[in-house]
């Protein structure tokens, strides 16, 4: 069985681990992300000890997926000052020869749920993550979606909220979803962290509004058909009694199918494989990048 290596590029940490294509982790380690010549090496170091196959990468964004440009591969304009620009893929295959697959790291947790977790079986899913940003990977008729880039789905504009005065916090927009929405900008409104707002219902109640405006969204242009909230702010599971009420409120019988209308709690779940959706996605990556190279050129 091939051994496949598989690196979570998140804004604060980096997850890598080798296993197999069922989700089966050998072993993993947990690097913080602090700067590329602090982190790529402990990355590296990591999988020279192993006699990998393949590795897929899903990293933080935005990153440069389009194949064509000279820049793939690349992390891009993110707030992360000392990661803009960088070639990440190039950084990884310049020490492994080995078929490496580069992804957003929402759409390759995506590729982990539709395959191992909550959305086994389905064809078509959204996986959102809601934490220190947000972020959505599509999974849409067997394939990761993307296009000139991948989503941004976490910088859709969305209504404020009557009682919301909070500027926002994103710096290219300001109110948008990830504006308003994420951790940072419910720490900054409300003076204090998530986690020690649990008793407070008007804090999850403005939440579960803006992220009802996004689902709908992603419903009425996507149409998936399971869709999975991830992140640390969704593991106050109490929002989500807030999610589906306002998504209710907010589609007003337009989508008339059981799925939304009478089984919301079971359309719109968390994730099936927890905090491991990401890299068990890359493992996935990995398979799917290794057999394409075996694939006959026609």
């Amino acid at each position: 069985m091939s051994l496949y290596g598989a690196i979570e590029a998140g804004g604060t940490k980096f997850v890598c681990a080798v296993g197999d294509a069922k989700g089966n982790i050998q072993e993993r380690i947990s690097i913080p992300t602090t700067t590329p010549e602090e982190t790529m090496p402990e990355v590296i170091a990591f999988f020279k000890r192993f006699p990998i196959d393949a590795i897929g990468i899903g990293s933080f964004g935005p990153i440069d997926v389009d194949k064509n440009s000279p820049t793939y591969g690349n992390v891009t304009t993110t707030p992360k000052l000392a990661w803009k620009d960088y070639p990440l893929l190039k950084a990884i295959k310049d020490e492994f020869s080995v078929p490496t697959g580069f992804n957003t790291d929402v759409n390759v947790a995506a590729l982990g749920e539709a395959k191992l977790g909550a959305a086994k079986g389905v064809d078509n899913c959204l996986y959102i993550t809601v934490g220190t940003g947000i972020g959505a990977g599509a999974y849409i008729n067997g394939e990761l979606l993307q296009g000139l880039t991948h989503p941004e789905m976490g910088h859709i504009l969305v209504r404020r909220h009557a009682k919301d005065t909070y500027k926002g916090r994103c710096p290219y927009h300001g109110d948008c979803l990830e504006g308003l929405a994420a951790g940072p900008a419910i720490e900054e409104r409300w003076g204090e962290k998530a986690f020690h707002l649990s008793d407070k219902e008007e804090v999850w109640e403005m939440e579960g509004y803006y992220i009802a405006q996004a689902l709908m969204q992603y419903i009425l242009i996507l149409s998936p058909k399971k869709i999975i909230l991830g992140g640390g702010v969704m593991n106050q599971e109490h929002v989500l009694t807030h999610v589906y009420r306002h998504l209710s409120d907010l589609l007003n019988g337009y989508v008339s199918y059981p799925e939304v209308q009478d089984k919301m709690n079971e359309y719109i779940v968390r994730p099936g494989l927890g905090d491991n959706a990401g890299i068990t996605g890359g493992l996935l990556l990995a398979e799917k990048v290794l057999e394409e190279s075996k694939a006959p050129i026609n």
